[in-house]
């Protein structure tokens, strides 16, 4: 779908308000041509001899006219911008949630090299100009068009000849506004493009703003925000240049047309051809004629600003998400055993080498199962496949028998809880982030959560306990704090599935064994994968994998892989060694 096709298909909604903006605007098209007719007339009456006797009371009438389509304009002004402004913003509402909820079903592989702030300004500021778009430019070039071929039927009523010498100036301008666009949309492009940039750095500095401090960046930093605000002064004033170069050559085209008139219209009236009232006629009118041209000069900018930004916005709504259901894809039937295998499964990145290869792994239900290894060896990457955050390159990796790609992925996600090793905690209250879990969950539930997670003691020391705001990723919250959160979190889901990456690393030893203490009563009964740094944390697991590279190295229960005195035992010394 190209970039036109796009805005105008959002805008079907909203037929009624733009009929009523296009009819109001045509309506004050009509208004305002009286104005030249109601003058013409009084001139008319004033200077025919003889007066008549009703000449006043015809003054009059015209005056109560004028005055009226006066009061007719107002009215058909605010009904037009009113009407334009309900579907422009409408249409902008609709296409912002329809793009964001386009990128919720982006794959994960999709954000790999995406940054934050550039996709924030495609959702916000390029879909922000599309208002312009409906609301104005579409509008006012069916009304200019309109009124074009309307003031040029009049004129041609008044004298012919002088209106197609009038339109001398018309190809030179429709061949300038062709020129136009071939150059200013790219440049509108990029100036959004440079916005976008602009937004990103910023949103990476608002973020990151305690390393900024930290690491006594301010003055890099700052270079590199003024960097980004001047690539955008300087792309924005590209594009300025073009419009000040295109509409001061509309103006000096449209004022041939005047100078056309004067010329020729003189001449005409000089030898009686025309009425001296119609020549007065006849230039009120050339300025309305021209008026349409100068404001489609004016109306063709904001097109190209708007094609500029729905460029970038179509390009974003043709990204196809690389996960996605298949048609015949199924529910999982209840109640979920949570029997998880990995047959023969390989998988890497867009780009690199392979990250996982040839794995073979069976976790029955209800079993514990640790991945343990070295860093960089891919646990993360393997738990990831479960809940389908990427799909296999090769193998397969089934759900109690099915495969999950022929699970829907709603279906699959809603019987998985996980309590990821970098916790993001949304702005908001505790309360908030903890019924993320679960929206409907009763208050006894989330406070059992809370305690199942030993957040409940810290949390009623906050100034307002559950209702503690914490803050934008949860800032106000200690390390330790936000991890029992996230845990509450996953805790409440009460998934047959639980995924723990490193969900202890940020605790003191106190509090980890009281978390411990906590998850080894909640996996009872459910299917649970530990990803652990800390050896001593998956001791009691019904099995420990061992991973080396991009594959599995040893497999067995604690004691099994200490008697075999590989890989997972010098790890272990190693660690016991460096704790004594």
């Amino acid at each position: 779908m190209g970039a036109i096709p796009l805005v105008f298909k959002f805008a079907k909604k909203y037929w009624f308000a733009l009929l009523l903006t296009v009819l109001s605007m045509v309506l004050l098209v009509g208004a305002q041509l009286l104005i030249p007719w109601l003058i013409r007339s009084l001139i008319n009456l004033v200077t025919t001899e003889p007066i008549a006797e009703d000449t006043l009371q015809q003054i009059t009438r015209l005056g109560l006219l004028g005055l009226l389509v006066f009061f007719l304009r107002g009215g058909l002004a605010f009904l037009r911008s009113y009407m334009a402004h309900i579907a422009g913003w409408g249409v902008v509402a609709d296409v912002r949630k329809y793009v964001y909820r386009h990128i919720q079903q982006l794959s994960l592989r999709y954000y790999e090299d995406k940054q934050t702030g550039q996709m924030m300004s495609r959702v916000v500021n390029d879909t922000d100009i599309f208002e312009s778009l409906i609301a104005h430019a579409t509008p006012d070039i069916v009304v200019n068009v309109l009124t074009f071929f309307g003031v040029l039927a009049i004129l041609v009523s008044l004298n012919w000849t002088l209106a197609l010498l009038s339109m001398i100036p018309i190809p030179f301008i429709v061949l300038g506004m062709r020129g136009f666009a071939t150059k200013v949309r790219p440049a509108f492009r990029f100036r959004q493009q440079e916005l976008g940039e602009l937004n990103a750095v910023l949103n990476d500095n608002i973020a990151g703003i305690r390393e900024i401090k930290a690491f006594t960046r301010e003055d890099i930093e700052q270079d590199r925000i003024s960097r980004g605000i001047d690539n955008y002064k300087n792309s924005l004033l590209n594009a300025l240049k073009l419009m000040a170069i295109f509409h001061p050559a509309v103006e000096f085209f449209s004022s041939l047309g005047v100078l056309v008139v004067i010329y020729f219209g003189g001449r005409l009236a000089f030898n009686n051809v025309l009425p001296v009232a119609d020549l007065v006629a006849y230039f009120l009118y050339l300025e309305t004629f021209y008026a349409p041209v100068r404001a489609l000069s004016q109306t063709w900018e904001q097109f190209q600003q708007a094609l500029a930004s729905a460029d970038r916005v179509n390009e974003l709504i043709q990204e196809t998400p690389e996960i996605k259901d298949e048609p015949d894809a199924i529910d999982l039937p209840e109640p979920v055993e949570g029997h998880v295998r990995f047959d023969h499964v390989s998988f890497k990145y867009s780009t690199g080498e392979m990250v996982l290869r040839d794995i073979n792994l069976d976790i029955p239900a209800h079993e514990v199962v640790a991945l343990v290894g070295p860093t960089g060896v891919g646990k993360s990457t393997l738990v990831s496949l479960i809940p389908r955050f990427y799909d296999v390159v090769e193998g397969s990796v089934t759900l109690d028998g099915v495969d999950l790609r022929q699970i829907k992925s709603l279906s699959l996600r809603k019987n998985i809880s996980i309590v990821l090793q970098d916790v993001f905690l949304f702005h908001g209250t505790v309360r908030d982030n903890i019924l993320f879990g679960r929206a409907d969950a009763s208050e006894a539930d989330m406070i059992e959560a809370a305690k199942a997670a030993n957040a409940h003691d810290f949390i009623l020391e906050l100034p307002e306990g559950y209702d503690t705001l914490i803050g934008e990723r949860g800032v106000k919250l200690s390390g330790g704090q936000k991890q029992r959160v996230s845990i509450a979190r996953a805790v409440l889901k009460n998934a047959p599935i639980l995924i723990l990456d490193e969900a202890t690393s940020s605790v003191d030893t106190e509090t980890e064994l009281l978390i411990q203490e906590a998850l080894e009563r909640l996996m009872t009964g459910r299917t649970t994968i530990i990803i652990a740094h800390r050896l001593s944390t998956v001791r009691n697991a019904d099995k420990i994998v061992v991973l080396e590279h991009d594959n599995i190295k040893e497999m067995g229960n604690h004691e099994e892989l200490m008697a075999a005195q590989g890989l997972y035992h010098r790890l272990y010394t190693i660690q016991k060694n460096f704790n004594a």
